[in-house]
């Protein structure tokens, strides 16, 4: 998480938006091609923020990095077959997740 006297408005908007959530809730999302897998190395929030302002580039070297995906078919059976901690924020109309704990 950033600190909050650096965080950008939409940042600190995105962060209270950020929920956890069960991986069932999270199948529709994965059904229409918009859930993005967050590693755990990096900030969720930061994430969501850079597709919201469309940063191509930064998004492109997370996607390049492998720090960010979106969920193919068989993460998604893991997920479900796990049931992980997940926690999730939109950002319309994509979906960013990550597994915490």
């Amino acid at each position: 998480m950033k600190d909050a006297q650096s965080a950008s408005p939409l940042y600190l908007k995105l962060f209270a938006e950020t929920a956890q959530i069960e991986w069932s809730e999270l199948q529709r999302f994965f059904a229409r091609g918009v859930l993005l897998k967050v590693a755990r190395d990096i900030d969720l929030v930061s994430v969501a923020e850079a597709v919201a302002n469309d940063d191509t580039k930064q998004v492109t070297a997370w996607l390049s990095a492998g720090l960010l995906e979106r969920v193919e078919p068989a993460t998604a059976e893991d997920l479900a077959a796990r049931n992980p901690e997940l926690w999730a924020v939109v950002v319309s109309p994509w979906v960013c997740v990550q597994e915490r704990g």
